[in-house]
């Protein structure tokens, strides 16, 4: 038992939007190893099809496999809709979490019988898994969803925090779809990066204070969640090793402002 403590923490998403969830992990255990596999070669998963993503994600799965992680954390949006059943019938040697059925929980325990928005990449919007998997809960729900394309590769390209970037959301949060909500979730892990964009939009447009739903949090907690219940947290980890599927300095900078240190990327194709 002790030994498989000690094995790492998967994390993969398709490029820099994973690091807002492996930041969360880190900052809320602090004494676990960290694995985080960028796939920049194929990014973004947003506008790839379902086949394409399933097959990037097991790749993925047999890299983090191979370097005995005792978790697996899809840290996308895009490959928990496309990925997460098959990854969870063909890995048996580590648990998976994926980012949105934590999301789906916490939606559903502190915003009954309210509307709430949702935004994402094409993939995840189109798969219509939030909805459906909030409409089961049967809390009273109603769901409003908008894909916005043009964030992932923004925040990518590091066009955040900016005028450009401030009118990109402004275009996309005004849409009539999202009239009237009374929180929002950002259903791609690349959002948080423009979290303060999108409050800064709501400032005086919606009265009371808009809730801004983002996954990194609520996915450490269900990660933590699950490694107390099984006995498997970690208490001598700290290390973290990051692999690419190609070298972009985006990423690195990216890794440099998340982690606060110069951080050696790997870089690791998924097919030689």
């Amino acid at each position: 038992m002790t030994e498989r403590k000690n094995q790492p923490i998967g994390i993969f998403d398709s490029g820099i939007g994973g690091l807002t969830v492996a930041h969360a992990i880190r900052q809320l255990l602090p004494t676990e190893d960290i694995i985080y596999f960028g796939d920049t070669a194929h990014l973004p998963y947003g506008d790839k099809s379902e086949a394409a993503i399933q097959a990037y994600s097991i790749k993925i799965a047999d890299i983090l496999l191979r370097r005995g992680c005792k978790v697996i954390v899809i840290a996308c949006n895009s490959a928990s809709s496309a990925a997460y059943e098959l990854l969870r019938e063909y890995v048996q040697d580590a648990h998976i979490i994926n980012v949105i059925d934590p999301m789906v929980e916490a939606v559903v325990q502190q915003f009954p019988n309210r509307n709430i928005g949702l935004i994402g990449t094409k993939r995840t919007v189109q798969s219509g898994i939030y909805g459906r998997k909030i409409a089961e809960a049967n809390a009273g729900i109603e769901l409003r969803t908008l894909a916005t394309p043009l964030l992932a590769p923004m925040i990518e390209e590091g066009f955040f925090n900016n005028q450009i970037s401030q009118e990109i959301v402004a275009q996309y949060l005004s849409d009539p779809a999202l009239m009237g909500i009374e929180a929002l979730i950002l259903a791609c892990t690349h959002y948080p990066l423009i979290r303060e964009e999108i409050l800064g939009y709501y400032d005086g447009k919606v009265t009371g204070k808009m809730t801004v739903l983002d996954s990194s949090v609520v996915v450490a907690q269900a990660l933590h969640h699950y490694l107390q219940n099984e006995k498997l947290l970690n208490t001598e980890g700290r290390a973290q090793h990051f692999y690419v599927s190609d070298y972009t300095e985006a990423f690195e900078a990216a890794t440099r402002i998340f982690f606060g240190q110069q951080v050696q990327l790997e870089k690791h194709p998924l097919w030689n």
